[in-house]
């Protein structure tokens, strides 16, 4: 028998990898023999620089960068076996690095994800895959530009702020001093968003509450977007300032498109194609997949449907093993998975389900039985 293993991280608990070869040992205890491939996964958020990093032998590398309250925090991101560099915005400007009452995106600046893709390029690497959710900030990209060599300047040809307040006074765009080496890079962007940049659906109206925005700064904000957006058209024909993602990440996927040639991909897709799971699963008899928890939102990109799909297109079965499961996860059975099982096989306490050695336990236990199953009906 062959089977492919591609979970997802149970957040708080197994990483995609621990997950996957505790499912490995459930699978060879029932089939000694079995050739049982374990893939990392992740879906362009939180977790995928380490899922690929350690799925695909590569490093991580630590470096200090300005955090969005422009103090100094530490970060990491990964470089893969091939030299690409994959990064998470929020490693650098996630709103998990400030306080509830710090959150402000007039305060908040993207300068250290600038100081983590230029890190990244004088180590050599070019090709980056970048994730930008979960982010603290509304600076429309300028910070990270900025920190890559971009100038944006005020009436009196003066540099404006980096954070999110510098939107208000940009008059001129001076890129005489971008690093050179950025024209030889590509830059893949998990964005499973489609705000534009601006309006009633734009980044500052629909994710400005959470970043700590009021009424009256979603208001200037957006309307410094759109002016932004417009004096970057007269300098960048090609900018879309309505693009479906434009208005990720507070605007950070309008930067990488138009300042560097960013494409905006789905995150799943991004993952699924760097890991190659689709010649593993084209040699398989079975595909295992799962997270934390499956219900109704699973089916909404994440990446267990994604390798779901990926897997029928090859009439492949699907199982999938989970954290918990709630009632409407039934809809997951229409969308590639043919059965799945939670893991906790007892009444416990939230620790004691999350604790990573009883975590796996209950998956390796679990997938025996599953396959327990279908040993016998073979």
């Amino acid at each position: 028998m062959k089977v492919t293993i591609a979970i997802d991280s149970f957040k708080g608990s197994l990483s995609s990898l621990q997950a996957g070869y505790a499912a490995k040992k459930g699978i060879l205890d029932v089939y000694p023999d079995a050739v049982v491939s374990v893939c990392a996964l992740a879906d362009g958020g939180e977790g995928t620089t380490l899922a690929l990093t350690e799925g695909l032998d590569g490093k991580l590398e630590h470096i200090m960068v300005t955090g969005p309250l422009g103090k100094k925090v530490d970060a990491f991101y990964g470089i893969l076996p091939d030299g690409t560099a994959v990064i998470e915005m929020a490693a650098a400007a996630g709103i998990t690095l400030i306080n509830d009452n710090e959150r402000n995106p007039l305060n908040t600046t993207t300068f250290g994800v600038g100081e983590l893709i230029l890190d990244a390029l004088k180590k050599g690497c070019r090709k980056f895959i970048i994730g930008i959710g979960g982010s603290a900030t509304n600076d429309g990209g300028i910070g990270m530009l900025t920190a890559l060599g971009y100038k944006f300047l005020d009436a009196q040809n003066k540099p404006v702020s980096i954070f999110g307040n510098g939107l208000e006074k940009i008059a001129h765009i001076d890129d005489t001093k971008v690093y050179p080496e950025l024209k030889d890079c590509t830059f893949k962007i998990a964005c499973d968003v489609t705000n534009p940049l601006c309006g009633d659906n734009g980044c500052s109206a629909v994710y400005g509450p959470q970043k700590g925005a009021t009424p009256k700064i979603i208001s200037d904000m957006d309307l410094w977007l759109r002016r932004f957006a417009d004096l970057v058209k007269q300098k960048y024909p090609n900018a879309d300032k309505d693009f479906a993602g434009a208005g990720a990440a507070g605007g950070l996927g309008f930067a990488f498109m138009t300042f560097l040639d960013g494409k905006l991909l789905p995150g799943t897709e991004i993952v699924l194609n760097e890991i190659g799971l689709e010649k593993h699963i084209i040699e398989s008899d079975i595909v295992v997949t799962g997270e934390g928890r499956l219900d109704s939102q699973t089916v909404m990109g994440k990446a267990p449907i994604g390798v779901a799909r990926l897997a029928k297109k090859h009439s492949k079965p699907v199982i999938a093993f989970s954290g918990c499961a709630t009632p409407d996860a039934d809809i997951c059975n229409e969308h590639g998975i043919d059965a799945f099982f939670p893991i906790v096989r007892s009444a416990a306490t939230l620790e004691e389900a999350l604790d990573i050695e009883n975590a796996a336990k209950n998956m390796r236990a679990t997938v025996k039985q599953v396959f327990n199953l279908i040993k016998k009906f073979n």
